[in-house]
């Protein structure tokens, strides 16, 4: 007995970190000062242009949007998945990413899958201006299934202390102006699987491609989008819209004594919503907490401020809607 025959690989994780390691190196910002394959990952911060720096880190995984990537053999969009789905968390206190580190866990690992997920995650951490320094990969044969893994991320980012996005400032008054998602992003899997179960091939009319491709969609990020209002007076809170819905989600940046007034019928949603909620029989207020049904995240605007905001989106080639207000409760 060996540990190879037991169902741990070392050389196959050996082989893994030779096929990502320069794609991995092509994410390294001027921060990190040290390579991979370190205990631990090294960055140091450049804080000159902040006044009162606040780091802000978050954690978060793919979910059970990993079991289609398994099933279709299809791994170079869960990783990007994951940073962006970290970013936006962070993005929405105001806080631009520093680095990401992730976790890799999996009953055999396959080098070639494994590196397609993170080539993955190094294409959105380029796009984002973040630095993958480090992770772990674990083959646990006794734990998940051949084919199974699970994945998680860690991200930091920084932000001025002044500049804290929590939604203190929301007002009565106060406008919800909602950005597009592209589909399901990270959340609702375990449901939408359930609606489609031996059926991820199949097309439908309004679909681009089957329904696999389509559950399959990166997870926007929507940095580049909203960092231009760090700061302004404008903006009084952000939401990602993850698991919870618009809704719960948004409520949690409202000041006590306000609640939200959404126009659920406001903004287009893609036609893959209204697919799970036919096929599956879905009521509405289950999908209205399950899903983002079409916002991926929200903008709460100070009213004068709207046709601003509006403008300014516009000019980076993003259409917002105007889904609602914050009225007193």
């Amino acid at each position: 007995m060996d540990y190879k025959n037991a169902g741990v690989d070392i050389t196959a994780g050996e082989e893994f970190v030779r096929m990502i390691k320069s794609d991995v190196r092509g994410t390294f910002t001027k921060g990190v000062i040290t390579d991979i394959g370190a205990f631990g990952g090294f960055f140091m911060p450049d804080f000159s242009g902040y006044e009162k720096p606040v780091m802000v880190s978050s954690i978060d995984g793919v979910g059970t949007k990993l079991k289609i990537a398994v099933e279709l053999g299809i791994y170079n969009t869960v990783g990007a998945c994951l940073v962006n789905h970290c970013v936006n968390d962070i993005l929405v206190c105001g806080a631009k990413p520093l680095f990401f580190l992730d976790y890799y866990a999996c009953g055999k690992l396959s080098p070639a899958n494994a590196a397609e997920v993170v080539r993955g995650m190094v294409q959105a951490c380029r796009e984002n201006g973040c630095a993958l320094i480090g992770g772990e990969t674990a083959e646990m044969p006794g734990l998940y299934q051949a084919e199974d893994f699970d994945l998680a991320g860690c991200i930091v980012g920084a932000v001025d202390h002044g500049k804290i996005v929590n939604g203190s400032s929301v007002q009565a008054g106060d406008v919800l102006l909602g950005i597009a998602s592209n589909g399901l992003h990270t959340n609702g899997y375990s449901l939408a699987r359930k609606v489609f179960e031996g059926r991820l091939h199949r097309t439908f009319t309004g679909l681009e491609g089957t329904v696999g491709e389509e559950l399959l969609k990166v997870h926007r990020s929507y940095l580049r989008l909203v960092e231009p209002f760090f700061g302004s007076p404008d903006l009084r809170g952000l939401s990602h819209i993850t698991g919870g819905g618009l809704t719960g989600n948004t409520m949690r940046i409202i000041p006590a004594g306000l609640k939200l007034d959404v126009d659920w019928k406001s903004w287009p949603e893609p036609v893959i919503f209204d697919i799970i909620r036919r096929e599956g029989k879905v009521p509405e207020e289950d999908m209205q907490r399950t899903f983002n049904l079409g916002i991926g995240l929200v903008m709460v605007v100070e009213k004068n401020a709207v046709d601003r905001v509006l403008a300014a989106l516009k000019s980076q080639g993003e259409n917002a809607y105007i889904i609602g207000k914050v009225s007193p409760s």
